[in-house]
């Protein structure tokens, strides 16, 4: 029996692809070869990628990522005799095979018919990507040619729909952090990486929730913030990852630099499973991590935040500290409501991931809830 249809991938097919008519208008003089899916396409693989999602092979959670070209636009595709249907059957067996980061199943049409002709670890820019990340939960991004994390372009949820705002990155106190994240920052490192989005996408990922604070370097008067003394003070400050910052790798390191700055990263983001905020200042030092939040002497508890997510419909709200989750939430909220040159990056085991930013036009903390684009 054939499944039935999905009515979200109906509905945000069209969207999709007006948004890939936009950005592929814009590639035409980078590269004219690139293709503009259909909608019907675009419909199909998020239908069957739905299915798929909550079917199970041998009790795991098939974990794939779907990319719409035709194999000849692949580098060293690895190409099946026979292609596969587009059905969730099918995606499901072959799940285990391509669950590894970086593998795409390339889908395009066969003889009228799309098919899942083999897998590409290659994407050409701006390609439809749609990526399985948890049941019934669908990702469909691109990427601008540059290593590193894929742009996220809308979320489905079940019969939930977010459609990412790409205007939010000209707003108004929008952090350098969701600008990258929405990809129009063009300040990125070496090899395309930006080490504030790839803290965020590990420290999302041990799943155990977790702060991290970004400190100024040039004074010490966050730790009038900071209970002290603080139970995982570091000293002297742990410089690997400012020192990986700092070296750009040349053709030949390259790989073992990014090797590197993966293990570095993992290693920062790990200690915020630890209670307590992990503490860099903003040249990427670790200075401690396990540290307690304190209201600062003489300042007024915050009672209020402006809440936003970047995405199309958005509106942005005005909250007590607590509606955003519990006490890591309201601590990260007071230490930049005192701490005005600090940001906190919070995690919530749930997956919710939001950036406190203190905002000077709305002289508020303004947080920003960002899981739709780490996913």
């Amino acid at each position: 029996m054939s499944d039935p249809a999905y009515p979200a991938a109906r509905a945000i097919a069209p969207r999709i692809q007006a948004q890939f008519a936009h950005h592929l208008a814009a590639a035409a003089v980078v590269d004219a070869s690139l293709t503009l899916p259909a909608a019907a396409d675009i419909e199909a693989v998020i239908d069957a990628a739905f299915w798929a999602s909550l079917r199970r092979e041998e009790g795991y959670v098939p974990k794939i990522s779907l990319a719409l070209l035709p194999p000849g636009r692949a580098v060293q595709p690895l190409l099946f005799e026979h292609s596969l249907p587009l059905a969730s059957g099918a995606l499901v067996k072959v799940a285990p095979a391509v669950e590894r980061r970086g593998i795409h199943l390339g889908v395009w049409r066969e003889n009228g018919e799309l098919r899942v002709w083999g897998t590409t670890r290659y994407v050409p820019i701006f390609s439809f990507v749609l990526e399985v990340a948890a049941p019934g939960l669908l990702v469909v991004k691109h990427h601008r040619g540059e290593v590193g994390k894929f742009i996220n372009i809308a979320v489905l949820e079940g019969d939930q729909i977010k459609v990412i705002d790409e205007a939010a990155s000209s707003l108004p106190d929008c952090p350098s952090l969701l600008t990258s994240l929405l990809g129009f920052d063009t300040r990125t490192w070496p090899g395309g990486l930006n080490v504030l989005v790839e803290l965020a996408v590990s420290i999302r990922a041990h799943g155990r929730g977790g702060s991290l604070l970004v400190v100024p370097s040039v004074n010490d008067e966050w730790l009038e913030s900071i209970i002290r003394p603080i139970s995982y003070a570091v000293q002297p400050a742990f410089g690997a990852l400012s020192d990986l910052v700092r070296r750009a790798p040349d053709e030949q390191d390259g790989s073992s630099w990014k090797d590197a700055f993966r293990e570095t990263i993992d290693t920062i983001a790990g200690l915020t499973a630890v209670d307590g905020a992990t503490i860099i200042n903003d040249h990427y030092d670790l200075v401690a991590f396990g540290a307690k939040i304190v209201r600062r002497r003489g300042s007024p508890t915050v009672e209020q935040v402006v809440v936003t997510e970047p995405i199309v419909g958005g509106a942005a709200e005005t909250v007590h500290p607590t509606r955003l989750g519990g006490t890591r939430h309201l601590s990260a909220a007071q230490f930049v409501h005192d701490q005005h040159g600090g940001l906190a990056l919070v995690a919530s085991q749930d997956g919710r991931f939001t950036v406190f930013a203190w905002s000077p036009c709305e002289e508020t903390v303004h947080a920003h809830r960002i899981e739709a684009l780490l996913l």
